[in-house]
């Protein structure tokens, strides 16, 4: 295991974090960053789609305020993890107490934001003698289990559509895409890009920290590989591998009821299927905005599940 310190940059600040890469037993490396309070509870991030490890950086200053240490990976082919081909969403769990495991860690929770709940929820089907509870944030339902995506934001819906019919198509406007989606973005276009947002998220993501917290880390995924987010996409169309009503630990749901990723009727539906599940649809927040206004609340609840 290397370890090397380094810093996030937030135009005009600097955010201290531990980066590290832990080697596999397969070969490999998985790589983490730290935020929080170093000798706090720990609770294991996993980041959006498409994204990356520094997402987590939306949870460091209430980390430190309710002494939890949050340890945020780089999945599988993701910025600087390694690339495992073809990998199942239930490859997540054992690499995790891999992890855990290098990092002298028994015990955990989870907190997973849109396209990190899967693999929160994954990890909780698979390793309830381990993760005491989790909490999924604007959470990414079983797709692949739905009838009606009325729910889903336009271009979840043209993803579906072309998988798997036109899979190669897919993974070639991936590639297409990736030299401009992994350009930074300069300060004066945000003002346009914030536009395509509806105003609750357009406004938190006006604050320099959350717009490079959520963007850069989306940024430095696609500058990494365009095969790791593909891949990552794949998972989320395909069946999850187990049964939501099987997890037994604690879950606590939150969503925002003007998420336009994911509308909340369906993290509803979701919360309804497992069994020790805290639903909490918040009003007036967005997909964005829920995570960014309401961290603290959301790790404090976690704390105490």
């Amino acid at each position: 295991m290397t370890t090397s310190y380094g810093n996030i940059g937030v135009e005009g600040a600097t955010l201290p974090h531990q980066t590290r890469t832990i080697a596999l037993k397969r070969g490999g490396g998985i790589a983490i960053s730290e935020y929080g309070a170093p000798e706090g509870m720990p609770i294991f991030f996993a980041h959006g789609w498409p994204s990356s490890r520094t997402m987590a950086q939306l949870t460091d200053e209430a980390a430190r305020k309710l002494n939890l240490r949050i340890i945020s990976p780089d999945r599988p082919g993701i910025r600087d993890s390694t690339l495992i081909p073809e990998r199942k969403l239930l490859d997540w769990p054992p690499l995790l107490a891999e992890l855990a495991d290098r990092l002298g860690i028994v015990q955990f929770r989870m907190l997973g934001i849109s396209g990190g709940a899967p693999y929160t929820l994954a990890a909780a089907w698979a390793l309830p003698e381990r993760v005491e509870a989790v909490a999924v944030v604007s959470a990414a339902p079983p797709l692949s289990e739905m009838e009606d995506r009325s729910g889903l934001l336009l271009l979840y819906r043209w993803l579906l559509f072309f998988y798997p019919r036109h899979r190669e198509l897919l993974r070639w406007s991936f590639h297409a895409a990736r030299p401009f989606l992994s350009r930074k973005v300069p300060i004066r276009f945000r003002p346009l890009l914030l536009k395509l947002l509806q105003p609750c998220d357009a406004n938190v993501l006006r604050d320099i920290a959350a717009f490079e917290a959520c963007f850069e880390s989306q940024r430095q995924a696609w500058r990494a590989s365009a095969d790791g987010l593909m891949i990552d996409a794949e998972i989320y169309a395909r069946p999850w591998g187990f049964s939501l009503e099987e997890i037994s630990i604690p879950v606590r749901l939150w969503h925002g009821k003007r998420d336009r990723s994911f509308h909340w009727r369906l993290a509803e539906s979701l919360g309804k299927r497992l069994r020790h599940c805290q639903t909490r649809l918040v009003e007036e927040e967005g997909h964005y905005s829920l995570p960014i206004r309401h961290m603290e609340e959301i790790l404090a609840d976690l704390r105490a599940a």
